[in-house]
């Protein structure tokens, strides 16, 4: 594992303010990290406060328009859950939540496709465009990407009962023909966490799950999932900037992983497991974090390996 530096959101200065040297310091730091991820695939999950917050909108927006000028393929996996709670608001509908999933019947599914494949999906595709990059929206139906199936939710205290929960899918499969297509010709994918089943329907898939996946079906050289915390913190608060797969199930144990945390390293342990070299959970609410993870000697996040 690389020696790396924990970049602290308070400490960091904007480009107004670097002088000539720190700036060459920089760049020459870059160079041996565009050298070796060159030509390889970075997803990143994209959500949280840089999802919403106008200056941090714009500076993810840099950062993967320049990924790919130096020629790294980013691959951007969406959320919106807030989006998707206001549309519900504006439109009357009262959310029901089973063990924490939001019951998603046909009505609630329609405003699910119409946020995340429309709304928020082209908002990100236009914003990367505004800043010199050639973004292109996709969700699960297009080119067959994101085969799914009906998720059936296990009790939590009685063994061998399921909750129904509407249109809420998992993964059967990827198909990433149409993905490994635009980035040869230097697209940039924007990929919605909606999946097809052989039912016809659509389905809404948690975004940490397709975008640990999708980072697996392609061998990804890294999977970055973007967060509104500084990364993945032990019971009294402190980063924890390295983990392990054997740590992780210690952390799961004890309770110390719980909540909308669990999904994000579930799907980032798996991805570790199954071929994805590093993982990075990061502090999206820290301007350019994508550059800081990928490019420098400084952390901003916790590192996730299989061993």
């Amino acid at each position: 594992m690389q020696s790396r530096t924990h970049f602290y959101p308070d400490s960091f200065m904007t480009a107004d303010i670097l002088t000539p040297a720190i700036k060459a310091k920089v760049l020459s730091e870059a160079l041996p990290y565009i050298r070796r991820f060159h030509g390889k695939t970075v997803v990143v999950k994209y959500g949280g406060n840089a999802m919403t917050d106008v200056s941090l909108q714009k500076s993810f927006a840099h950062d993967v328009v320049l990924l790919k000028l130096v020629g790294i393929n980013p691959i951007v996996v969406h959320g919106g859950g807030p989006q998707i709670d206001e549309a519900l608001r504006r439109v009357g509908k009262q959310g029901t939540f089973i063990q924490g999933m939001r019951v998603t019947d046909e009505e609630t599914m329609e405003v699910v496709e119409w946020v995340l494949g429309g709304q928020v999906q082209q908002d990100i595709v236009m914003m990367i465009n505004e800043h010199g990059g050639k973004a292109v929206g996709l969700t699960g139906k297009d080119g067959a990407l994101i085969q799914a199936r009906k998720m059936k939710l296990a009790d939590q205290h009685e063994p061998g009962k399921f909750h129904d929960i509407g249109f809420v899918g998992e993964i059967a499969s990827i198909e990433p023909a149409i993905v490994k297509a635009l980035q040869d010709d230097a697209f940039i994918p924007v990929i919605s966490p909606i999946g097809f089943g052989d039912d016809g329907h659509a389905y809404n898939i948690n975004a940490d799950l397709v975008a640990g996946k999708i980072a697996e079906v392609l061998k990804a050289e890294k999977l970055i999932m973007m967060t509104n915390t500084p990364g993945v913190l032990d019971k009294n608060g402190q980063l924890l900037t390295g983990l392990t797969a054997k740590r992780i199930d210690e952390l799961f144990a004890d309770g110390t992983i719980s909540g909308g945390m669990l999904p994000k390293i579930s799907s980032a342990i798996e991805a570790a497991k199954s071929g994805v070299n590093s993982v990075h959970v990061v502090d999206g609410r820290i301007p350019h974090c994508l550059l800081l993870e990928i490019l420098t000697d400084q952390g901003v996040g916790t590192m996730i390996r299989s061993h």
